[in-house]
């Protein structure tokens, strides 16, 4: 939806995350599937008779009704607006173990690489088709969903290049020769000895991305996940501004402990 058309009544959302307010009000960040992510004042949330505080969970879909957003004071629409109610909308329950922090990690990806008021709806889709893909043990079928998810959040926002051709050059990859995924040039050929994936892989996974179906974007990631792995996680980290994600070192401290 483009900043400043008419917001429908009731929008499909997740909680990002949330904010205390005061006493009893929270800030949520949602990601709505109509305007992209939003910041909502929740009011009265954390009231112990609120309604409210069994429905604002992460992970969970719900329909939410949204106030009108007031003017600010140079005349634009306020960036912040406020809940007016939320209902759950079916789906997934809060998920366990390795598949909590899976799912706190793909929030804290849509929370640093997309502007508000910006929708993507067919990213809200992926996100919740992802969401029950994730279990709690880790396995090859979540972290298939979570490097299909990674794929189809840089298409979103701009930053995965045609992974069908060289991106210096545009010319198509030769199916038996090794390339790789750099931050700075894209897809470009690398020597044996340097790993990378072969140009059947890449075309493969961009004719999965173009098919659109999370499905098969997932099958197509499912034979290269470690070297897929590593390339999604360099371009990750360098559009992050080369910044740690809170979600990854939770996750090695907690690893460390266990260990």
């Amino acid at each position: 939806m483009a900043r400043g058309a008419r917001a429908p009544a009731v929008q499909q959302a997740f909680v990002l995350h949330q904010y205390d307010w005061s006493e009893s009000s929270l800030i949520l960040d949602l990601f709505t599937r109509e305007q992209g992510r939003l910041a909502v004042v929740a009011k009265g949330a954390k009231r112990p008779y609120s309604q409210l505080r069994a429905v604002l969970l992460p992970f969970q879909r719900i329909q939410v009704t949204l106030s009108k957003p007031a003017k600010s004071t140079d005349g634009n629409p306020a960036e912040v607006v406020t809940l007016r109610a939320a209902e759950w909308a079916g789906g997934s329950t809060l998920p366990a173990g390795a598949a909590l922090f899976s799912g706190y990690y793909l929030n804290e990806l849509l929370l640093k690489l997309l502007a508000r008021q910006d929708a993507h709806p067919l990213l809200f889709d992926a996100y919740a088709q992802t969401l029950p893909q994730l279990h709690a043990n880790e396995d090859a079928q979540s972290q298939a969903a979570l490097r299909a998810f990674e794929l189809r959040l840089l298409v979103e926002t701009g930053l995965l290049p045609d992974l069908s051709v060289v991106t210096l050059t545009q010319a198509p990859l030769q199916l038996a020769r090794s390339y790789g995924l750099s931050a700075e040039a894209g897809i470009q050929p690398l020597s044996i000895e340097a790993g990378g994936l072969d140009g059947s892989t890449w075309i493969h996974l961009q004719a999965a991305l173009l098919h659109g179906s999370m499905a098969a974007l997932q099958q197509a990631c499912a034979p290269v996940l470690p070297q897929l792995k590593s390339a999604l996680r360099g371009l990750l980290h360098y559009h992050l501004g080369g910044k740690p994600l809170r979600t990854r070192q939770v996750m090695l401290d907690v690893q460390k402990l266990l260990d």
